[in-house]
Formats: C-alpha cells, sequence, structure tokens
C-alpha cells in the first residue's frame, strides 16, 4: 500500500438515493520536495512523519527526481 502522510477525509456524495461517500487519502508521492523539506523542517512534525519523508526522500535520489542530502544538526555549545 501506498505510504499515507495525511488523515483520509470522508466527503459526502449529495444527491444519492443513499448515504454514500468519497474518501480521499493524502498519499505522500503527490507531495513537492519543496513541501516535504517545509514539513520535515517543522516543529510540530512528530518523528514518525520525519522518518517517512526521509524515507521517500531517498527514494526519490535513487530515481533522480532529487537531489536532497540530509544532515546532523549541530549542537550549540
Amino acid at each position: 500500500m501506498p505510504v499515507k502522510l495525511g488523515k483520509s477525509v470522508r466527503k459526502t456524495v449529495r444527491g444519492a438515493s443513499r448515504p454514500s461517500f468519497e474518501y480521499t487519502h493524502d498519499y505522500i508521492k503527490t507531495y513537492s520536495n519543496g513541501a516535504l523539506i517545509d514539513k520535515y523542517n517543522a516543529s510540530n512534525t512528530k518523528r514518525k512523519d520525519k522518518r517517512k519523508i526521509k524515507v521517500e526522500m531517498d527514494r526519490r535520489n535513487k530515481l533522480g527526481k532529487a537531489n536532497i542530502v540530509f544532515t546532523a544538526a549541530e549542537s550549540n555549545g
């Protein structure tokens, strides 16, 4: 299954004879490189999501779609 980064959204289909729903999923493949970097650097991003982003960037680097290198953060003093 594809990796999801956000939550899935359920929308109600209007005008149907009985209740029916349409789901939209938030797959990590659909994000741009810039959006993934911004999400990775955000202070409120979970460790699990950071790992997913790092794996996705490694996958894109291998395919030649990106050239992003992760480095360890320097500690102050």
